[in-house]
């Protein structure tokens, strides 16, 4: 439905420079929004396209304002702004609450006022559903699982048993929390004895938890992952991990056993963090996409890793040099002496 500047700006904290009446039914891009759609300028990259909008209204920074040819919503942070507004428009459906008549829900279950179980899905004893719960079809809830209101759990993904799970998060498919950590001992043979892993998993509130990405649970101590934490697709965090609040994980990063990351960290596509001992990140690291953190970092700041692409026969060159660098550094060693 469509909905006025003025409620707008109310929600997202902006000031309207503009018709409070005007009203708006959806978010367009700057460059291609047509009359009735609400868009945003967040980056200076886009601003050439700000003089010919045609959108009713633009989120945008106090610097911006001046050059807006239509009305204005001033906020501090557009981008964040933008986010919140975002929401308005969400077409997402929610569930009935009520239980499906083809769930299985055990009757030692607690579950809180407006909770909704779709089809398939299979609620185990003693899990604790807080008010308003959303469990997708086919999903599964582990025995002594607590999830706390508001949090949505989408279809098909798993909550192994002793999860606990915080408020307003979202788990998507496939997402499986809480299975058993990787870990193994070999006897004299060579064979391999599986280590019962005796820990669980718990996660702090304003989650959202990937598809496809698991969290396993921990071999003796809990697996956290803090409060505001956002974990992309495909992630995997290893046994006993730490996660600290509002750092992200982007998709395809790997976090081998008992790593720790501070709060307020990203972490790239494709990062792998695992060394010979366990690796610590502190609070307020960016880590580049597809980098390889093999020990500990102590100071924030920016980290990048790997080589960058170039054609393949270059490359290729470069590589069978790389193999050479130990022996390149020696004979220069040698020279250096005989010159030095």
């Amino acid at each position: 439905m469509p909905i006025t500047l003025a409620e707008v700006a109310e929600r997202i904290g902006a000031k309207l420079i503009g018709d409070p009446a005007a009203t708006v039914r959806g978010l367009g891009a700057l460059q291609d929004a047509e009359a009735g759609e609400l868009t945003h300028l967040s980056s200076p990259a886009y601003r050439r396209h700000l003089a010919d909008t045609s959108a009713t209204a633009v989120i945008l920074a106090a610097a911006d304002a001046p050059d807006c040819p239509t009305n204005a919503l001033v906020a501090a942070h557009p981008y964040h702004a933008y986010a919140v507004a975002s929401t308005l428009f969400d077409t997402r459906p929610c569930q009935v609450p009520g239980v499906h008549p083809n769930a299985a829900v055990h009757p030692a279950a607690c579950l809180g006022a407006g909770v909704a179980i779709g089809p398939g899905a299979v609620i185990e004893a003693q899990v604790e559903l807080g008010a308003g719960v959303q469990v997708g079809a086919g999903a599964f809830v582990g025995q002594g699982t607590v999830v706390g209101a508001g949090t949505q759990i989408m279809p098909n993904a798993t909550l192994c048993h002793g999860v606990r799970l915080g408020r307003r998060c979202m788990v998507y498919s496939g997402a499986v929390i809480g299975a058993d950590g990787f870990g193994f001992a070999p006897d004299a043979a060579g064979r391999l004895q599986a280590i019962a892993q005796l820990g669980g998993v718990r996660i702090g509130d304003d989650v959202s938890i990937g598809a496809l990405t698991a969290i396993d649970r921990g071999a003796i101590r809990d697996t956290v992952i803090g409060d505001g934490v956002k974990i992309d697709n495909q992630v995997q965090v290893g046994h006993n991990c730490e996660v600290g609040a509002h750092s992200v994980l982007c998709g395809q990063v790997g976090l081998a056993g008992s790593t720790r990351i501070g709060r307020h960290c990203m972490l790239g596509g494709g990062v792998g963090v695992a060394g010979d001992g366990p690796v610590e990140i502190c609070d307020g690291v960016m880590v580049t996409a597809t980098t390889h953190v093999t020990s500990s970092i102590t100071t924030p700041g920016l980290y990048s890793g790997g080589m960058l692409h170039g054609p393949a026969r270059g490359w290729k060159r470069n590589a069978l040099r790389f193999a050479k660098l130990d022996e390149l550094a020696r004979r220069l060693a040698r020279l250096e002496q005989k010159v030095g």
